[in-house]
């Protein structure tokens, strides 16, 4: 009798894969990163024993594009997702996950929490039973995350505060998403045996609101923030790359600051408290996830660390995702893998992108590769990867294979040239787009073009451009100065230019 089966069973001594996913996380991380003001000692004994990317980006600032290119290995623009209300399998191609990949060849495969957004844009099953060997788990106390239950300090009401520290015993449940997302994730843990597992678990935490439990902002005194960074517009700036944080402003103890539309400013003492309850925010999750590691075999596990993207802590006067800008697309990218611990962290500096991890974990598995995807024709082919793997560069510090270009790419998209409620500006629906700002970051350069885009058919038109964006980032690594105009770099932005178009035509 003819047995087919889709999954090629594999030996129990392959490694297990732990994907941990954070969400709006910027590399506000304490060791190897850098930021003395992160507390976050589990994050830090991973980074000590593992490889971390220094300049690692994701390829949209924004979390169900962001999510699915990083699941499929594929740029927003194949994916034809730039918003939440599509379904690849059913929009552009029926591409093989990451997971699915990893199931396919005789893994468990488990998501905890939000690791596909949820939704539409997969399917409102998050891909299951196509990535996931069992259905997804989502908390029970996610339902309340956008919720009126915050008490708000000045009259005690419940409000949907941006800022919002609790007691456990006030919420619904007495408990929070990541907490049941820890939990799920500790309760699988203990039922695996010998079959190798791919477990994704995804964070909601330090997104917006800041619902997290009260004692942490006490392990982060306002007064540490205190030196407020450069927090204006860029020089330069062309209004269509502008947020206006809309998803902030729509918020109650927000709303009472009568911040002026789109530009602000926000005031300085509730600025340094946004930054105060990020911190915070992130310290809780790093608990967490010292909880989770603690269950985890790391001699036969690895395990990634990573973000959707990051978020805006007032640079160039934002306060969110929805940029092309470091702040909101550059994120932490950590890995740790059996046999390829050192004595020390490894740093690497090279220009990586998010959609890397695809091909990355596969290599590290010992999966067979995944092929690179026709650059001309990146939909045409079920399983392949517009990534490349990073081994090359964790292996004897090598630079790479020979050919690869260490460039990331992002995009953003627009529905005008100024920032506006409606159509939102910050998150428009795909009928809604008429600009789309591709970007592209060097290790010394971030160019930024803004051109016309037709949402119907998905064309681009490099006739039109709305604005250009030029940034330095060996004298200005802040991007608070665009330098398009400037006469002796001409040459540079033709050259930067010429290479966007090339990649995105």
């Amino acid at each position: 009798m003819l047995i087919i089966t889709t999954a090629t069973q594999r030996p129990p001594d392959q490694p297990n894969v732990l994907l941990i996913i954070l969400d709006d996380f910027r590399p506000v991380i304490n060791y190897g990163y850098g930021d003395g003001n992160a507390i976050t000692v589990n994050i830090d004994r991973l980074v000590q024993q593992g490889f971390f990317f220094q300049n690692a980006f994701a390829q949209q600032a924004l979390c169900a594009p962001s999510r699915n290119s990083m699941l499929t290995g594929r740029r927003p623009d194949t994916v034809r997702l730039y918003d939440f209300y599509s379904y690849w399998r059913q929009t552009s191609g029926n591409y093989t996950t990451l997971p699915q990949y990893f199931k396919q060849h005789g893994y468990r495969t488990h998501s905890v929490g939000k690791v596909f957004h949820p939704g539409a844009s997969s399917n409102f099953t998050d891909d299951f039973p196509l990535s996931w060997s069992e259905p997804a788990f989502h908390p029970l106390t996610d339902e309340y995350s956008n919720a009126a239950v915050c008490i708000d300090p000045a009259d005690g009401r419940l409000k949907r505060n941006l800022l919002c520290p609790v007691r456990l015993e006030t919420q619904p449940l007495h408990t929070l998403p990541d907490i049941e997302s820890t939990e799920e994730a500790k309760r699988f843990l203990s039922t695996v045996g010998r079959q190798p597992y791919f477990l994704a678990v995804g964070y909601r935490k330090p997104h917006i609101p800041f619902r997290i439990p009260a004692k942490y902002l006490g392990l982060h005194p306002v007064a540490k923030f205190a030196t407020l960074d450069l927090d204006y517009p860029p020089y330069g700036l062309p209004t269509v790359a502008w947020s206006s944080y809309l998803d902030v402003r729509n918020r109650d103890d927000f709303r009472q600051l009568n911040v002026s539309f789109p530009f602000g400013p926000v005031p300085d003492d509730f600025k340094l408290r946004i930054r105060q309850h990020y911190y915070a925010a992130v310290t809780f999750v790093d608990e967490l996830i010292g909880e989770l590691l603690q269950e985890v075999d790391l001699s036969r596990t690895i395990v990634a660390l990573t973000s959707d993207h990051g978020w805006a802590l007032g640079e160039h006067g934002e306060w969110a995702k929805y940029s092309n800008y470091d702040a909101a697309v550059r994120i932490p990218l950590v890995i740790r893998a059996p046999g390829m611990q050192t004595p020390h962290q490894q740093k690497i500096d090279n220009v990586v992108e998010l959609l890397d991890l695809y091909s990355t974990l596969v290599d590290l598995a010992g999966l067979p590769p995944v092929p690179r995807c026709d650059e001309q024709r990146p939909h045409k082919a079920t399983t392949c990867t517009e990534g490349k793997s990073l081994v090359p560069l964790m292996q004897r510090n090598s630079t790479g294979d020979d050919g690869d270009e260490w460039i990331a790419y992002s995009q953003y998209p627009r529905p005008g040239t100024y920032p506006s409620l409606f159509p939102n500006s910050d998150e428009p629906k795909l009928r809604h787009i008429k600009i789309m700002g591709y970007s592209m970051r060097t290790d010394r350069f971030r160019y930024t073009a803004w051109i016309k885009f037709n949402p119907d058919y998905f064309k681009r038109d490099w006739s039109t451009i709305y604005g250009e964006e030029l940034y330095d980032h060996w004298i200005d690594p802040q991007e608070n100065m665009n330098l398009i105009d400037r006469a002796p770099l001409a040459t540079v932005k033709d050259a930067l230019r010429a290479k966007l178009q090339e990649k995105f035509p």
